[in-house]
């Protein structure tokens, strides 16, 4: 295409120098002779007017016939580029953002300059619904079955584009999963507790978003699914990338473990595509734990955007094609981003962030008491990560960041009633995904605000909620003073007092991060690089990490 644009330009600028042009070889018709030619009147300035008359009118001549061809040349060209640029978009598979009902994930608010966070869900499918899927992932036997999430990783761009994070959920970590309706066959399923991996098959990647918005109560903008398949022409189109290894390692069956993914590699660092970045992406077993796959997936993401970012991809229009054929191939997406436009947009984006400003990490998680080979959130540290999210925490310290503003523990309003006059109701949503509903806490804080004046104030006896955070409910703007003066008696932040339609009155909801005592306990606002223990954490710009190989897998 840009062959014959500049073909084009080249026409234009012959046709100025009053050059002959020469379309596919053939010389174009001469010209009419001009009827006021030896008439005698002098239209140029000329003697005679013959010669100088002439010239001006077959320059224009000319001109207006580059012109034209140039315009035909230039209009094939973009009908050319808007027929691939629709191909591009034919390419995109798409579906629903979120296939359950409710969430219980909160927007972050907009910064000073009015700008939000991104967070986009990659889920990476174990499907084998493909004859190529199934050379590359083996199991013929499990062909046909509904594919599982094996790797799954939010992607975090801080509101002003200048940090992101890569936070990783172990495929076995067992979780609460909300009911969810598949969009394809309009199948329901119905809540349950399982592990992570297996909400992709309960009403694909939108029962997945969901999930992950019950569990870290942070709102997810979009997913992107890929398989095997797609790994490796992205690995292919990428043209390699980096990744170390301290021993030789060899990803094979043993006597005792079956399976494995087949890499092998000598000790050292090598660039791996294709197939083989597929093998380094599925081992565990040589890593010695599920949990080391996912550092080594950080590393090959790290190093994978340093290497987009060295190479001059959006200069060189060939590499630009073959990334923009396999990405659109390789990926399912939301709809809401399901152009090829705001795809190269947010890859643009995230393309800005620098190196050593993007964090991967893994969610801190400790043994599954019901399977030792389950895991379950690291309770306070896992929430410390969520906080960090939702509140747009920078996960480094190598930039430059303004000290978060203390919550408010001050109403605004005035209350409409006295005390002894408002009914509150207090409900019992301590109940998580990894720990059961704490007894009696209900009615452990209505007595609390009774002992405050709040002398109608009861205990939900219907039953046990589960909630993340602890919220005051008010069901219209009369009440909200009266919410906000039940919350300080509590010791409750300000921004905990929200308006709902699903409360007749002041309703306290003590939720999971509210166990234990009759008063809040105030929140340690996170610092910019203030990670939590267990979250195995590695900067974007480390080219330094290798990963160990357990002995058994060495050669």
């Amino acid at each position: 295409m840009g062959a014959r644009v500049g073909r084009a330009g080249r026409l234009a600028q012959s046709e100025v120098r009053g050059e002959a042009p020469a379309v596919g070889g053939a010389k174009p018709p001469a010209p009419q002779a001009d009827a006021s030619a030896g008439s005698g009147r002098r239209t140029g300035g000329g003697p005679g007017g013959g010669p100088r008359a002439g010239r001006p009118r077959r320059g224009r001549r000319a001109l207006r016939w580059s012109a034209t061809v140039l315009a035909v040349v230039i209009l094939g060209t973009a009908g050319a580029g808007y027929l691939y640029y629709e191909h591009l978009n034919g390419n995109i598979h798409k579906g629903r953002r979120s296939s359950a009902d409710d969430s219980k994930a909160r927007r972050t608010q907009p910064n000073a300059a009015g700008q939000t966070p991104l967070n986009i869900l990659l889920i990476g499918s174990d499907s084998r619904n493909s004859d190529e899927n199934v050379k590359l992932g083996g199991s013929r036997d499990h062909r046909g079955d509904p594919p599982l999430a094996d790797v799954q990783m939010l992607i975090h761009l801080s509101a002003d584009r200048q940090s992101a994070a890569m936070v990783s959920i172990p495929r076995d970590t067992r979780v609460d999963i909300p009911k969810c309706t598949d969009p394809d066959t309009g199948k329901v399923y119905p809540a349950t507790n399982d592990i992570i991996n297996v909400s992709l098959a309960r009403g694909g990647a939108g029962c997945t978003l969901a999930t992950w918005e019950n569990l870290t109560g942070v709102y997810i903008d979009h997913w992107m699914t890929i398989d095997f398949a797609g790994v490796v022409r992205m690995g292919n189109a990428i043209g390699g990338v980096d990744v170390c290894v301290k021993q030789n390692v060899w990803d094979r069956p043993t006597a005792s473990v079956p399976g494995g993914s087949g890499l092998k590699m000598k000790a050292g660092t090598h660039k791996v595509k294709g197939e083989k970045a597929l093998q380094w992406l599925r081992t565990r077993h040589a890593w010695g734990s599920d949990l080391m796959r996912a550092r080594a997936q950080h590393m090959y993401l790290n190093s994978m955007i340093r290497t987009l970012r060295q190479q001059n991809v959006f200069t060189d229009t060939g590499r630009l094609m073959d990334l923009a054929e396999a990405a659109t191939k390789s990926l399912t997406v939301s709809e809401e981003i399901g152009t090829v436009k705001k795809l190269y947009d947010l890859g643009m984006q995230m393309k800005e962030v620098p190196s050593d400003r993007v964090t991967s990490l893994t969610m801190p998680n400790v043994p599954d008491q019901r399977n030792s080979n389950h895991v379950v959130p690291d309770g306070a540290n896992a929430d410390k990560v969520w906080r960090m999210l939702q509140d747009d925490v920078p996960f480094d310290k190598n930039g430059k960041h303004k000290k978060k503003k203390s919550k408010k523990y001050k109403p605004t309003e005035e209350p409409s009633l006295d005390a002894g006059r408002l009914g509150v109701l207090v409900q019992n949503a301590t109940r998580s995904s990894t720990e059961a509903p704490v007894p009696q806490r209900a009615s452990a804080i209505a007595q609390a605000l009774v002992a405050k004046g709040y002398g109608r104030a009861n205990a939900d006896t219907s039953g046990t909620l589960s909630e993340e955070k602890t919220v005051v409910r008010y069901p219209s703007a009369d009440l909200e003073g009266d919410a906000q003066y039940v919350a300080k008696a509590l010791g409750l932040p300000m921004d905990a007092v929200k308006q709902s339609t699903d409360v007749s009155g002041v309703t306290v909801v003590v939720g999971a991060d509210w166990r234990t005592g009759t008063a809040f306990p105030k929140e340690d606002t996170p610092e910019a690089g203030d990670l939590p223990d267990g979250s195995d954490a590695v900067n974007g710009s480390d080219t330094t990490k290798c990963m160990d190989v357990y002995d058994v897998y060495r050669w």
